[in-house]
């Protein structure tokens, strides 16, 4: 209101009227931010033993032709071992759920499995899926691909 008049306002001047009229100034609250270790990696679920913490992601690549493929990517993040690999021209939520089908009934079913915000991963049909499995679905934060495993 008073800079539409023209007149110089800025917070300091405000706080300062506010005390001097006996009215309380509010605390800048402080901002949020997420918890930090000393090494400078963020904190998340660590996985405390084997099928604790499954990740998986997609790597693409291309071929001498210029074609694309996609890989898509499980580990056990206790183990550090890759429980598999599934090469194609393109995957699909469907084929996330038959691979995790598949490692499930090798492997036995984790607690949790992490991922990125990829539509695959995303889908409310593996969502669903695992849900009514008992599987806990992690994600990580957008933009931090080293998260995920």
């Amino acid at each position: 209101m008073l800079r539409q008049e023209n007149w110089i306002v800025n917070h300091k001047r405000v706080e300062r009227i506010w005390r001097r009229e006996g009215l309380k100034v509010p605390k800048k609250q402080p901002k949020r931010s997420r918890l930090w270790l000393n090494d400078g990696s963020c904190i998340r679920l660590r996985p405390q033993h084997k099928n604790h913490v499954w990740s998986y992601d997609f790597v693409k690549s291309r071929i001498s032709d210029g074609r694309s493929f996609r890989i898509l990517t499980m580990i056990d993040e206790y183990t550090r071992e890759c429980l598999a690999m599934l090469v194609n021209r393109s995957i699909t939520s469907q084929g996330v759920i038959d691979q995790l089908f598949n490692l499930f009934v090798l492997r036995g079913i984790p607690e949790h499995i992490r991922s990125d915000n990829g539509t695959e991963f995303t889908a409310r049909e593996i969502r669903k899926w695992l849900g009514h499995l008992g599987v806990k679905t992690l994600f990580i934060e957008p933009g931090s691909p080293w998260e995920n495993g």
